[in-house]
């Protein structure tokens, strides 16, 4: 069964057209059902589970003579997994959506991505991102961030496709040790079939993913939702699916693409940097 947060979007996404089809606007559906223009928004962009009888008063105002099939949709939105039950809620949608995707395309400019660090430096990013995060609580984002990298280990898992740029390489997270063991694991991870990674070159300079880090997820056609942006920023956590800003997103990356190293050069250049670490730690050891 698909995710309750991909259910969630297709729900949205099946509201949405049904009020455009019956040319109303948001404004106007919020005042037949007496509540306001952001209950509806955040209904239509997936940002609130939708309650069975939302769903009915929606289908009733947009003519759907039956709408079992809607119901059942927001019944399985409420269903729980795992990551629903985590406490750090604005990850949710994201790992939803990672659970269905077949193909996502990942590019950062800072750090490892999450799905590819080891628990110590992915506990080293967590806590000097907020460094009086309670231990509790940077325990259990470590472990929910090492559940997301099952993703890449199912029986079906999707084409991962990472551009990495080469200053995450060589930033001192958790020590020399901790980066060793890092740096190990890319290499790991990009002997996977399924795992195409590519490390951006200091020389390329300027170009046109110097704004943010983001993740395109890629869906099955018969998944009934779009292609998705994911983007985060230390306020506030983006999810784009606009055509148009798909488009401009997929132009980025196939220039990243073409201007970064070969996945082969990639690998050496990554080992040329995991043999400084383990030198390093083993000089800091004696």
């Amino acid at each position: 069964m698909a995710s309750p947060t991909l259910r969630q979007r297709q729900l949205a996404r099946r509201l949405r057209e049904l009020r455009h089809e019956a040319g109303l606007s948001i404004a106007e559906v919020a005042e037949q059902l007496l509540c306001s223009q952001a209950k509806i928004s955040r209904i239509e962009t997936a940002q609130r589970r939708t309650s069975l009888r939302d769903v009915r008063d929606l289908c009733s105002l947009y003519g759907v003579d039956d709408p079992s099939a809607l119901m059942e949709l927001a019944r399985e939105a409420r269903n729980t997994s795992w990551w629903l039950e985590s406490e750090n809620s604005d990850l949710r949608p994201l790992i939803g959506l990672e659970t269905e995707a077949i193909k996502m395309t990942q590019y950062d400019t800072t750090t490892v991505p999450g799905l590819l660090q080891t628990a110590e430096y992915a506990r080293a990013v967590i806590r000097g991102y907020l460094p009086l995060i309670a231990p509790k609580v940077l325990d259990e984002r470590v472990e929910v961030r090492m559940r997301r990298q099952e993703v890449l280990s199912k029986a079906d898992p999707p084409l991962y496709w990472v551009l990495l740029d080469e200053s995450a390489l060589q930033r001192h997270i958790g020590g020399a040790q901790v980066m060793a063991d890092q740096l190990r694991r890319l290499l790991e991870a990009a002997e996977l079939s399924h795992v195409i990674l590519q490390i951006i070159p200091y020389t390329v300079g300027a170009h046109m993913g110097l704004d943010a880090a983001f993740t395109l997820l890629e869906f099955d056609l018969d998944a009934g939702v779009s292609d998705t942006v994911y983007m985060e920023t230390l306020l506030h956590i983006y999810y784009e699916e606009k055509p148009q800003q798909l488009a401009r997103f997929a132009e980025i990356l196939n220039q990243l693409r073409a201007t970064a190293l070969s996945p082969q050069e990639s690998a050496n250049r990554i080992s040329r940097y995991q043999v400084q670490f383990e030198r390093q730690a083993a000089q800091e050891s004696l």
